[in-house]
């Protein structure tokens, strides 16, 4: 397993388009279907990977914590799923309903959402403000598998917070760590 970091996309970045299918529920989901009018968080993620593995509970627990105030959560795939048939779209259908994903679980086929996001391994996080915006890229906390550091999605959260209330966010955001994206 290669260790990987985020790649940073400059903040204030305008969101890229999407527009992809749902593995739940077949439905297509573009960046206007998923947006809030207050945040939104976009993840890349995947099935097999270990990093994601060790952080899914706290991506329930967080989406059911911030949902309520009207922040939006969207998870998209872009693994190549001939190498890495786990992450293919039937696999994410379970995946997301065993662990009871309250937000699409999206899957990037082609690749292109996630080059146009600079996303570069999972997971990798991106929360945009109400006008789409860029305002946070990078790690969801400290913990790493085996580091025996609790998941607590603090740096996510304390962004959240921070652009709930309208303060600054901090700008020294750490990179995200875990496995590559598999590209084609």
């Amino acid at each position: 397993m290669a260790l990987t970091s985020s790649n940073m996309l400059p903040l204030g970045t305008i969101a890229p388009s999407f527009c992809l299918p749902d593995a739940v529920s077949g439905d297509l989901k573009s960046i206007d279907s998923v947006k809030s009018s207050t945040a939104t968080v976009i993840m890349f993620i995947c099935n097999h990977c270990p990093f994601v593995k060790h952080v899914q509970l706290e991506l329930v627990k967080l989406a059911n914590d911030y949902q309520p105030k009207e922040v939006s959560f969207v998870a998209i795939s872009s693994n190549d799923i001939i190498e890495y048939p786990e992450d293919a779209p039937q696999k994410m259908k379970e995946v997301a309903k065993t662990l009871n994903y309250s937000f699409p679980y999206l899957y990037d086929g082609t690749q292109e959402v996630a080059k146009a996001y600079q996303a570069a391994c999972t997971p990798d996080f991106f929360i945009f403000d109400k006008n789409l915006k860029c305002v946070y890229r990078g790690q969801l906390d400290d913990s790493r598998p085996g580091n025996n550091i609790p998941v607590t999605g603090k740096d996510i959260r304390a962004a959240l917070d921070n652009l709930l209330n309208n303060m600054s966010i901090d700008q020294d955001q750490k990179p995200s760590i875990g496995c590559n994206i598999k590209w084609k």
